[in-house]
């Protein structure tokens, strides 16, 4: 299982049959949708490009054509949406105009004239006329003359459809893909660290700040009872300094759910010990790094590795663990093994998910390989940054 596997939707149809089952009649029932739809397009496209091309010589030229290609857009995710409804082809929804926030009026006007999405969905629907009179033409007939074929005549003139719809109206940029992952990591991070920020919170409220308030009304009640009872008085003030103690201590704790002293001043390397010998397998570290990383990516690569150290204290049933972190030429490599009963799992219940859409939001990965009854392998990838400072 790896963090930033996309599911992959089979969008195949069954076999094409002599009988005519519910995909044959969607295919049908699009070829024979195509020829409105393409005079619908082909006349828009026609117009709009015309009557902009035409007064581009004014003023309102250009803007037209911009108004033109967003309209185009819509064009393309109605037919994204009609074949995936009678064709069950799945594609995923180019990324929206960028923002033009702080642009002035030109470098907008030229941001939405250079729309690849657009310009696409231009083509298509040029193409699409000559195409929806063919595939007409040939499945009215069919019904009448070639009705015990016409499956597999709509089969082949559906493939055609379906790759003219990935060809043209998916988002095949490169880029695309990539503001469209990078939008999706942003909210995680946002999400991350808001349920950070409320733990906590919750941590503080119910913890040292409740524990603390006990502190102070203690105190008050020994100081009222100092000269009236000062063997009372001394008993409550012990047992308020075991309270200062148990409160230092949970602070501390919660300091090192944050970000551990020891991370920040030995490194990657001594931390990771640190918290190897808290886990209750036997743990063996090692640590190859010619140099320490970015503050940002030390402290990911620490909280993974503690985490899942924490999963198999809770749930391994293991003998013996490992943790490797090394270098591989632009990238942070973590493995943490363990001889477990194995069968851990992204939708386990055990916090991998979550891990997994960390990593995933800083361009990571994380890879888990562990069948029933065991070993469990994970492996987890960073990006190197160098430490500045």
């Amino acid at each position: 299982m790896t963090a930033r596997t996309t599911p992959l939707h089979d969008d195949r149809p069954p076999p094409a049959r002599f009988a005519y089952d519910r995909h044959t009649w969607k295919e049908i029932a699009h070829l024979l949708v195509n020829l409105p739809v393409g005079i619908v397009g082909f006349v828009y496209a026609v117009c709009v490009l015309s009557v902009g091309a035409g007064l581009t010589v004014t003023v309102i030229g250009l803007p037209l054509l911009a108004l033109a290609l967003l309209g185009a857009r819509q064009i393309g995710r109605a037919e994204r949406a009609r074949a995936r409804k009678l064709l069950g082809v799945r594609v995923e929804e180019p990324s929206p105009m960028p923002g033009h926030r702080g642009q002035n009026l030109f470098s907008r006007l030229w941001t939405s004239l250079r729309d690849p999405v657009g310009w696409r969905t231009m083509l298509y629907a040029f193409i699409r006329l000559p195409w929806g009179v063919l595939t007409f033409a040939l499945v009215a007939v069919g019904l009448f003359v070639l009705w015990p074929v016409l499956p597999f005549i709509a089969r082949g003139l559906t493939n055609a459809d379906r790759a003219m719809v990935r060809g043209l109206l998916s988002p095949s940029d490169e880029l695309e893909r990539r503001i469209a992952e990078l939008e999706s990591d942003r909210g995680v991070v946002v999400d991350t660290a808001a349920a950070d920020l409320r733990r906590i919170e919750r941590d503080l409220h119910d913890g040292a700040q409740a524990r603390l308030v006990a502190l102070a009304m203690g105190l008050g009640l020994a100081k009222e009872k100092l000269l009236e009872d000062p063997d009372a008085a001394a008993s409550m003030v012990d047992e308020a300094h075991g309270e200062v103690k148990l409160a230092l201590q949970e602070l501390r704790d919660l300091a090192r759910g944050i970000h551990p002293a020891v991370l920040t001043d030995r490194g990657l390397n001594a931390a990771l010990s640190s918290v190897a010998s808290r886990c209750t397998v036997p743990v063996k570290v090692t640590a190859d790094l010619p140099a320490r990383p970015a503050a940002a990516i030390e402290g990911i690569a620490y909280f993974t590795v503690s985490e899942l150290l924490q999963n198999i204290s809770k749930h391994s049933g293991a003998r013996s663990a490992s943790v490797d972190v090394w270098r591989a030429e632009d990238r942070l490599m973590l493995q943490v093994w363990d001889d477990g009963r194995g069968g851990a799992r992204l939708d386990g219940g055990t916090g991998m998910a979550g891990l997994a859409d960390r990593l995933g939001a800083v361009d990571g990965l994380f890879v888990i390989d562990s069948p029933e009854g065991g070993p469990t392998t994970i492996m987890a990838e960073l990006p190197w940054r160098d430490r500045v400072g």
